[in-house]
């Protein structure tokens, strides 16, 4: 079933690799990468992904650029910031709202498709990491293994039960690196 040879983790970004800010109930990515607070286990889980031979890749909705509350370019900076800091081959963003009815807005799985057809990613032995229920069901869509990263998000249950439920990124790859 898989597109190629190269194992891969698809990552979230937001509530996965930073935190997410919850204003009146209502969660929200930072707005520049200065207000960026990232987790502190990222680093060291990404190194171990890559040691064992994974390629990452973030796959991120970004929907508050096509409702005109940030802009494509601060999203691309505080992308560039992770970037600068983490082994991550690329972000791949979708910039649209649920009315543009994309097919690369998750839960679709036009992110990982697109990107496991550029990298050669074989997506029976890939994953996807996400903190909400569209991370979930956008894995479960591509035909990739899904951790959760319960991060207490109220909102809907994923259509799809994750492979794993977890509490922080390194729980992530701690499952990931033993069942692989």
């Amino acid at each position: 079933m898989g597109i190629g040879e190269v194992k891969t983790v698809f990552l979230d970004r937001d509530g996965v690799l930073n935190r997410m800010y919850v204003v009146d109930g209502v969660s929200h990515p930072p707005d520049t990468a200065s207000q960026m607070e990232i987790y502190p286990d990222v680093g060291a889980a990404l190194r171990r992904l890559k040691e064992a031979g994974y390629l990452l890749i973030v796959v991120t909705n970004q929907p508050d650029v096509a409702r005109g509350t940030t802009t494509l370019a601060s999203v691309n900076e505080i992308n560039g910031a992770l970037a600068a800091k983490f082994p991550i081959e690329e972000f791949v963003v979708c910039p649209h709202d649920d009315a543009a009815n994309c097919p690369c807005r998750k839960p679709k799985p036009g992110m990982i498709l697109d990107a496991a057809a550029r990298y050669g990613s074989d997506l029976a032995r890939s994953f996807m990491v996400g903190d909400r229920w569209r991370d979930v069901d956008c894995g479960a869509n591509a035909g990739v293994r899904t951790v959760w990263i319960d991060r207490g998000v109220k909102e809907r249950d994923p259509d799809h039960a994750p492979d794993f439920t977890t509490y922080s990124l390194a729980g992530a790859v701690d499952w990931i690196l033993g069942v692989a």
